[in-house]
């Protein structure tokens, strides 16, 4: 029987060689914290501290606006400066809390916050993850209370943990996993008993054979939750995927995971609700892999959330020879969003800063398309990207929804694979945006 996967998907360099064996160090940050309202899926979140407010580590200081919105916390002690616009990863500015850091780092009493496991009901450990501001930090940024709340709790069989960190060059998870086990165990096994019939699946690819070793020791004779070894390719960690592989089970664009018997968490998330439900903390801190040929010293940092990206480079070691990288990634060279600044903050979906000395892709001008067929062959979502593409461009909404144009997840294998060098996921994905905000309205 053949490893755990799914139809298509590609290959890239992994790069993970850089950092997958540098072990996470804490970093504090120097200079003033920047706290956007939306790190996250959903409604921004809602200040509740004013300019001049004395603030301590975890201590709230936005709510959230909404059933899917979610708190913000501070990482730092000091003193809020100012509310206003400040620019994020993205690219585009958000309303943001700015606190001066006072260097002192003291925190708010997280041990009275602790309350007896056993005492505790679904509903109160919902609670307490809602109240920690806990969302995916996959880079989708979903609150974790929100998932853990389906619409039908007795039909949830797995809970799985993505522990698969397909995209190239990404190592936090990996560290996370080999330092911090029983942790993610711990962290699993409270997600499951949240519900009734479920059972806990550790998703992890065979190119980090120490993790899958590691667990499966730590998980020997534990009934209720195994370790999958999953084929180490792109993008083996995207959820409908992820399902497929290790359920057999198909989500489509219309369905949530839910609505195939499953919750999907990835690693850091299922790290952070441990720390919220056994240790009484917040949601103020991440592993992010930074990363690249341009870097000094590639690693593995647990940063503090509003840190900005400046500092973390410098941590890092700085650039190679002090020369600007020509293209820095927030996230993986897949999905991650380049960005032309570093005087951004560090946010709760903020994988990894990749620093590339030369940028490829937009050295490549695109050509017409070939009819050669490859991006079909890589395709997870089992659609015509090259098709897609050409409906998109022209505008033809109606053809694009009829050949399944929302099924595309936007991974960019097509984009990868294509040999005239077409922008089809970008393409395909500004059709996509277009028609989800049209029915918004």
């Amino acid at each position: 029987m053949g490893l755990l996967t799914f139809a298509g998907g590609i290959h890239p360099y992994e790069g993970k060689e850089l950092s997958m064996d540098m072990p996470i160090k804490e970093y504090l940050p120097k200079g003033d914290c920047v706290y956007p309202l939306s790190q996250h899926i959903g409604a921004p979140a809602t200040p509740i501290v004013k300019k001049g407010d004395r603030v301590l580590v975890g201590q709230k200081i936005a709510e959230a606006a909404g059933f899917v919105s979610a708190n913000i916390h501070s990482s730092i002690s000091g003193t809020v400066k100012t509310i206003e616009p400040r620019l994020t990863t993205g690219g585009t500015k958000v309303n943001s809390i700015v606190i001066e850091n006072d260097g002192l780092f003291e925190e708010v009493n997280f041990a009275e916050k602790v309350m007896d496991l056993s005492a505790l009901y679904t509903e109160d450990i919902r609670e307490i993850i809602k109240e920690a501001g806990i969302v995916g930090m996959g880079g989708a940024g979903f609150p974790a209370n929100v998932k853990l709340t389906p619409k039908n709790e007795a039909d949830i069989d797995y809970i799985i943990v993505n522990g698969a960190e397909c995209e190239p060059y990404l190592t936090s998870d990996y560290r996370r996993l080999m330092e911090e086990a029983d942790k993610i165990i711990q962290g699993l096994t409270i997600c499951i008993n949240m519900f009734d019939h479920a059972k806990g699946i550790i998703a992890i690819e065979d190119n980090k054979p120490e993790a899958i070793k590691l667990l499966r020791e730590k998980l020997a004779g534990n009934d209720k939750i195994k370790v999958n070894e999953i084929k180490t390719k792109y993008p083996q960690g995207a959820e409908r995927q992820l399902i497929y592989a290790n359920t057999g089970r198909y989500v489509n664009s219309k369905m949530l995971p839910a609505d195939a018997g499953c919750i999907v968490h990835n690693v850091d998330t299922i790290h952070a609700i441990y720390e919220a439900v056994i240790e009484g903390r917040p949601l103020i801190n991440r592993v992010v892999t930074i990363t690249g040929d341009a870097i000094e010293k590639p690693c593995n940092l647990l940063v503090r959330t509003g840190t900005n990206l400046n500092e973390i480079i410098e941590a890092a070691g700085g650039f190679k020879d002090g020369i600007m990288p020509e293209k820095i990634v927030a996230g993986g060279p897949m999905m991650g969003r380049a960005i032309y600044s570093l005087d951004v903050p560090a946010v709760k979906g903020l994988s990894a800063l990749l620093c590339m000395s030369h940028d490829e892709v937009a050295a490549l001008e695109p050509s017409n398309c070939i009819r050669c067929g490859r991006c079909v062959d890589v395709c997870p979502g089992r659609v015509v990207p090259s098709m897609l593409a050409k409906y998109a461009e022209h505008g033809d909404i109606d053809n694009f929804l009829k050949h399944e144009g929302m099924e595309c997840c936007e991974c960019g294998c097509c984009s990868y694979i294509c040999p005239a060098k077409r922008h089809l996921t970008q393409t395909i994905a500004g059709t996509r945006k277009l028609i989800l905000a049209n029915k918004k309205k």
